[in-house]
């Protein structure tokens, strides 16, 4: 899959048609994943300023530090001419230099910087600022044939992630020392960057987004592995496993997995065109409170994924808005007991025309290493 088939020239124009369809003169975009989509170009974050200017009408301009110039040339992106700025120059006149006339309004990148944001409305001041996700939202949320592959290419890899974990689980390890084993097999399996790595054994598996720690793993813990990282392509990888190292789990957690895997299953199997992301989420939320365990399952199902680990659609209840084929997302219930531990399933799907389909293919039943 070559990366102009993932950041094809088109797709600045489909942003521009978007841009003016929205009544926005420009958007104005700093280094994120909205850059990264229009252009292909992983820019560096820093207090040098790195903009891409693209008008609802004209040449798009990419604005970028002269030091850096290389990089943003060597993008897999086209349709943009470069302009360079110097250290010690002030970049911003460049930015209204590169629209071609007055601008009313302009979408600015969801996650810029607040100087950032303050020096373009001084540039700008007869500008509206409105957020750039109000048109890139529509376009990124369903992913061409090309992102999909991406994202598959993705899961394989942390899927081969979780098929080594016997080798670093073992009771008397610390979660920290785990982390650190998994992270390096999170690059050799063909990332570039490292996430996250959630190691959470016993009393620490109640905790979502507990992280690591330096407690040792004991014997019949149960252990939350939740990984993700980001592909040479750009996209992203986020799969959730739960284990049981070196001993029988308590009762009371495998009875209360059983639950929680019917639930996963369930709401996998709900996925297809036409259905809301909030059914998706009542589906497995249904199966966890039938068992009794309604107030343990403390997130939503799902988020979605692609150059961002966590973007729309939300798998959530409110939102109403109908799945469609090639969006895709994460489908990970969990049950999580203070205090005691706490089980979490995550895959990521993506929708077909006529269901979904599961990019994670490792067994999602209880693992005992």
């Amino acid at each position: 899959m070559g990366t102009n088939e993932l950041y094809p020239a088109e797709r600045l124009a489909a942003a521009q048609r978007a841009t003016a369809a929205a009544g926005l003169d420009a958007l104005l975009l700093t280094p994120g994943s909205d850059l990264r989509y229009l252009t292909g170009y992983d820019a560096h974050v820093g207090e040098r300023l790195t903009c891409l200017v693209l008008p609802a009408e004209g040449e798009p301009t990419l604005i970028v530090p002269v030091l850096e110039r290389p990089g943003a040339e060597a993008a897999p992106g086209t349709g943009f001419r470069i302009v360079d700025h110097a250290d010690g120059t002030d970049p911003y006149p460049l930015v209204r230099a590169a629209l071609p006339g007055p601008a009313a309004a302009v979408g600015l990148a969801d996650r810029m910087w607040a100087e950032q944001v303050l020096a373009l409305r001084a540039t700008l001041p007869d500008a509206t600022q409105r957020l750039a996700s109000e048109v890139l939202r529509e376009l990124r949320i369903r992913k061409s044939p090309a992102e999909v592959a991406a994202l598959a290419e993705a899961g394989a890899a942390i899927d081969a992630v979780h098929r080594r974990m016997g080798e670093w689980l073992r009771p008397g390890r610390t979660e920290v020392a785990v982390a650190a084993d998994i992270a390096t097999a999170i690059r050799a399996a063909g990332h570039v960057t490292v996430d996250f790595v959630i190691v959470a054994a016993g009393p620490n598996g109640a905790s979502p987004h507990h992280g690591t720690s330096d407690r040792p793993i004991r014997a019949g813990e149960p252990v939350v592995v939740d990984i993700g990282g980001t592909m040479p392509s750009g996209y992203r990888s986020d799969c959730t496993r739960t284990y049981v190292v070196g001993g029988s789990a308590p009762a009371e957690f495998t009875d209360y997995y059983t639950v929680l895997y019917e639930a996963q299953r369930a709401a996998v199997a709900a996925v297809r065109p036409g259905v809301s992301a909030e059914a998706v989420d009542a589906v497995a939320r249904d199966v966890i409170a039938a068992a009794g365990h309604g107030d343990a399952f403390l997130h939503r199902t799902g988020h979605g994924i692609g150059l961002d680990t966590h973007e729309e659609p939300y798998v959530v209840a409110g939102n109403s808005r109908p799945i469609e084929a090639g969006m895709a997302f994460s489908v990970e219930p969990g049950i999580y007991l203070a205090g005691r531990h706490g089980a979490r399933i995550e895959d990521i799907v993506v929708c077909t025309t006529d269901g979904g389909q599961r990019l994670n293919t490792t067994p999602t039943e209880l693992i005992a290493l």
